[in-house]
């Protein structure tokens, strides 16, 4: 029996266009992805909100991971419940799905970032902003902000200082239990989790529903490293200045050409002609 094709993706600068957040480049891929009944796991810092809004316009009925791996929603039915509880031990109900909770609360976060301010470091996250200025930050509309703004395990900040003090910012998130994640336009502050790890955990569930299973993972930022680790075909797409991100080393890393949903279209139809044409 022929393995079956997962695709983990990233969102923001990877199947969404930098700037416009457009998908439009990748269609002939989603469509064929859509045709042939690959599951398409869309993993990012977005929340559980933004993801929603996005799993519409994709027609996208898969699990999907929030917040840099702070959580992993089911969809009802989709994974037998047994499973789940087997798997990861803090499971549970939201929203109509089965919520896997890797990440630290929100609270602390926020809590942590006052901290930080006391301690002297200029960081101003998410709950720190009008919904304006995240919309002018990020270039997404208003209401697409307010999403963006209701965080469960991941605060996104700016960091205003001195770019000689970031390392030491780094070093007192880590001091505090935390990390600091570098996305393609904000830094992260999180718990102990990231995207790897919530791959990894659905692996085990797909593997126990479909048998033998080959992965891929797409992105374009430092917070995909997790993920792309933890995938068969790692592939990284150009960012938007038409670079590939240099802090993202992977052993047999696959550079596509193409800047964001352009390469994402292009190394999925290539990597599913691939998988077909094999005996």
């Amino acid at each position: 029996m022929a393995p079956r094709l997962i695709i983990f993706t990233d969102l923001d600068g990877t199947l969404l266009d930098y700037h416009t957040y457009s998908f439009a480049a990748a269609a002939p891929a989603l469509k064929l992805i859509q045709k042939q009944g690959i599951p398409l796991v869309l993993c990012s810092s977005k929340t559980r909100a933004e993801i929603e809004h996005w799993r519409v316009k994709l027609n996208n009925t898969h699990p999907f991971i929030t917040e840099n791996g702070g959580g992993i929603y089911i969809p009802p039915a989709y994974f037998p419940a047994e499973d789940l509880r087997a798997m990861w031990p803090r499971v549970e109900s939201a929203g109509g799905y089965a919520v896997l909770l890797l990440g630290t609360s929100y609270t602390i976060l926020r809590q942590t970032v006052e901290e930080l301010r006391r301690d002297d470091f200029e960081v101003e996250g998410f709950g720190d902003m009008a919904a304006e200025e995240v919309a002018e930050i990020t270039g997404l509309s208003l209401e697409e902000a307010k999403l963006a703004q209701r965080r469960e395990f991941g605060e996104p900040f700016v960091f205003l200082g001195e770019g000689t003090r970031l390392k030491a910012l780094e070093t007192a998130i880590r001091e505090k239990g935390l990390q600091c994640i570098a996305g393609g336009r904000l830094f992260h502050l999180a718990g102990d989790n990231d995207k790897g790890k919530a791959v990894e955990i659905l692996k085990d569930l797909y593997r126990k529903k479909f048998g033998p299973i080959t992965t891929l993972a797409l992105g374009d930022s430092p917070n995909d490293l997790p993920m792309l680790e933890r995938v068969d075909y790692p592939i990284l797409v150009q960012n938007h200045r038409g670079e590939y991100d240099q802090r993202v080393t992977v052993p047999n890393l696959i550079k596509v050409n193409g800047i964001g949903p352009q390469g994402w279209g292009k190394a999925v139809l290539n990597l599913i002609r691939q998988a077909k044409a094999q005996p």
